[in-house]
């Protein structure tokens, strides 16, 4: 069995990340359309490689989790918002997920969080499965908040105590 390493991401692994967010995208997930050349790098003026954990299997990027604030503000610095979570196709039912899942609260608790938050299309069950084995709950539902190949989806609120 391969090992897995979760660790924070780093500056150079900016393009490998790239890459494996194109190459998984989907509207199971996804609610900006499709990236087309040139693509922009991973990382940004707003999340740079310490908002992310990354996993390694093999050697290989298989997966991410972006970690920041949901807002900029005092009274909500108690709380952290995953923006982003995704395991390439090729690791998925191998445990990479839940062991990324638990390292980000881990990583919010490290991080002197009381509160950790996440927003999760309808549609997508093995994510929410997931969520909710963790500790995750429903804690509100905005009805046909996106509309993605021509179907009206909704934006489930999920969040937990740490």
């Amino acid at each position: 069995m391969p090992e897995l390493h979760i660790r924070t991401a780093l500056l150079d692994d900016d393009a490998a990340l790239a890459r494996l967010d194109r190459a998984a995208w989907s509207p199971l997930h996804a609610v900006l359309p499709r990236p087309e050349p040139p693509y922009d790098p991973f990382f940004n003026d707003r999340f740079g490689p310490h908002d992310h954990l990354v996993a390694e299997l093999d050697g290989q990027l298989v997966g991410y989790v972006k970690l920041g604030l949901p807002t900029p503000l005092f009274s909500n610095a108690h709380v952290r918002q995953i923006q982003g979570f995704l395991v390439a196709e090729e690791a998925r039912g191998r445990g990479v997920g839940r062991r990324m899942m638990r390292a980000t609260l881990d990583e919010a608790r490290r991080q002197r969080a009381r509160r950790i938050t996440l927003r999760v299309l309808g549609h997508n069950t093995p994510a929410r499965r997931l969520y909710e084995s963790e500790g995750f709950v429903i804690e509100g539902v905005l009805p046909g908040e996106f509309l993605l190949e021509g179907e009206y989806v909704d934006d489930v609120l999920m969040g937990r105590s740490l």
